[in-house]
């Protein structure tokens, strides 16, 4: 009969650390939708914000029809985007778009004066800050629930229960390149 209490205990015991472990792996899984969110609002104000830059830029350089369709495809590409890997490469190629956009507006001295204009660049470095620190809270809990699935005793039932690892929302291979610094006039 003692033998009989120590199995159920044992068993007992076995039962409770599953539903911990299982309870830490769905509130960790719970945080990166949350990081992941966090990062989709603020590319959305972003994004909210670019047709009113381009429409204020366009005011003042209205023959530079490049770079203003170059800044709305990857806008819209953007908007497309369905994963971290998705929207890692759209953000780069809509950051290259904004760099384009701003050297426009870097030639015309009465744009670079507009209250409008300076307000909307203000607005979008904000929210360029907001996105970085959106992306390292989310990368973070990546992290932290991918080696919580990944790791013994929880790795036993993860992937029973669907948990599958997600991927980090990382750098696209241009923006990992050295800036180039010159102080040159451009010929």
């Amino acid at each position: 009969m003692t033998w009989l209490w120590i199995v159920i205990a044992i068993v007992v015991v076995l039962l409770l650390v599953v539903v911990y472990l299982f309870n830490k792996v769905v509130r960790l899984r719970n945080e990166v939708n949350t990081g992941w969110s966090n990062i989709d609002v603020q590319l959305k104000r972003r994004n909210d914000l670019i047709p009113n830059l381009v429409e204020t830029v366009k005011g003042y350089a209205a023959h530079e029809r490049g770079v203003f369709e170059a800044v709305t495809n990857a806008r819209a590409a953007m908007a497309r985007a369905s994963s971290p890997a998705e929207a890692g490469a759209a953000d780069s190629l809509l950051g290259q778009a904004l760099g384009r956009l701003f050297a426009v507006a870097e030639a015309y001295p009465d744009l670079k004066a507009s209250q409008n204009f300076l307000q909307l660049q203000s607005e979008l470095t904000d929210t360029e800050d907001k996105i970085s620190a959106a992306r390292r809270y989310y990368n973070a809990t990546v992290l932290a629930y991918n080696n919580a699935i990944q790791t013994f005793p929880t790795l036993l039932f993860a992937g029973m229960f669907g948990f599958a690892a997600r991927e980090f929302f990382a750098a696209d291979e241009g923006d990992r390149a050295p800036v180039d610094v010159s102080f040159q006039p451009s010929a």
